[in-house]
């Protein structure tokens, strides 16, 4: 952050983009901290139940702490912003920091990306899609947030650890001290592509481990899945430079945990409604927001054939969503597959 203005951190101005149940989450978390917080809201529903009420559609019961505000005007919401936060989906990141880019007089602040995923077609990270649409004198002031974090938990004060990482050093403590409070612990990594990737590609096992008890199996199968993901996920983590031993901890496996393992991952509910046959797309209308793991299995299946590189359950999730393959059937391919040797 050398070249951009050292904020005092007690109170900061802080614009967040999108409105998502973990956009407001962290929202909330830095507005009840004493910063001033502007959400930019996209959707008209939220935005007027927001300005009605205070509350989030999808997190009922929370009201918010500290000053908080919400506008459907981008270029209001970062004006003299000190910090902005990224909140949409991975599919939205471009097109959204297109529209801050055309904006006159934006800051020139430390950006911090929430979101998690992978972008199909390019298989940039969430944070090579910024800088990309920004241009590289940007690099400086990017980072992100990331780690085993469900927003229904963190909104209600329960203890929580997860990563930040940016490119530059500074940045990343900035970021940290933004976000971190007594009961949700901000470590740091520099590994911004290991953190970045990990995040991403836990969503997709989870829709596998939420198949997985849809169709009545149990612990011993979704261990076996989980443990077996993990390995898909490390494998792949070279094509994008991260840090293997990265994976190892809360931007890897304790991600992959939390995600796997819980009723409020919306992508191992869509994984259990795909094993109950339900139409992947019917099923994604059903769950009522974004299923980041149906992208990013795209994305992840796009790195692997140019690396050359096998992802057997990686592959077994596309088939069911995008070929509508049966998901027993992919159950009994994955299970015909030659035993090899582990390796760690």
């Amino acid at each position: 952050m050398s070249e951009h203005k050292k904020t005092d951190q007690k109170k900061l101005k802080i614009a967040y983009l999108g409105a998502g149940t973990w956009a407001f989450c962290l929202a909330c978390l830095l507005a009840a901290k004493g910063h001033d917080v502007t959400i930019w809201v996209s959707n008209p529903k939220i935005a007027k139940a927001l300005k009605e009420t205070g509350q989030h559609p999808n997190l009922l019961g929370h009201i918010p702490e500290g000053n908080l505000y919400y506008t459907e005007d981008m270029a209001e919401a970062v004006k003299g912003a000190d910090l902005i936060a990224e909140g949409v989906t991975s599919a939205g990141i471009r097109p959204v920091f297109e529209k801050l880019k055309k904006i006159k007089n934006a800051p020139d602040c430390p950006i911090v990306l929430t979101s998690k995923g992978i972008e199909q077609n390019t298989g940039l990270l969430l944070t090579e899609v910024v800088m990309e649409v920004l241009g590289m004198p940007s690099r400086s002031r990017i980072g992100c947030l990331s780690g085993p974090s469900h927003a229904e938990e963190v909104i209600k004060g329960m203890p929580t650890s997860v990563v930040c990482s940016a490119y530059d050093h500074q940045v990343m403590e900035f970021i940290q001290n933004a976000f971190a409070t007594p009961h949700f612990r901000v470590y740091r990594n520099a590994d911004i592509n290991g953190v970045e990737f990990g995040g991403a590609m836990k969503n997709i096992i989870a829709i596998a481990c939420g198949i997985s008890d849809g169709l009545g199996f149990g612990d011993n199968t979704k261990a076996a899945l989980m443990t077996r993901g993990l390995f898909e996920i490390i494998k792949l983590c070279v094509t994008k430079g991260c840090h293997p031993q990265t994976l190892n901890g809360l931007a890897g496996m304790g991600d992959l945990c939390v995600t796997c393992l819980s009723r409020f991952s919306r992508n191992y509910r869509y994984g259990e409604l795909l094993a109950k046959g339900v139409d992947p797309e019917l099923a994604k209308e059903t769950i009522g927001v974004v299923v980041e793991g149906a992208y990013t299995c795209v994305s992840a299946l796009q790195l692997a054939k140019n690396a050359n590189i096998e992802l057997p359950i990686t592959q077994a999730i596309y088939d069911i969503i995008y070929e509508r393959k049966k998901p027993s059937e992919c159950v009994k391919n994955l299970l015909k597959r030659p035993i090899k040797e582990e390796y760690i």
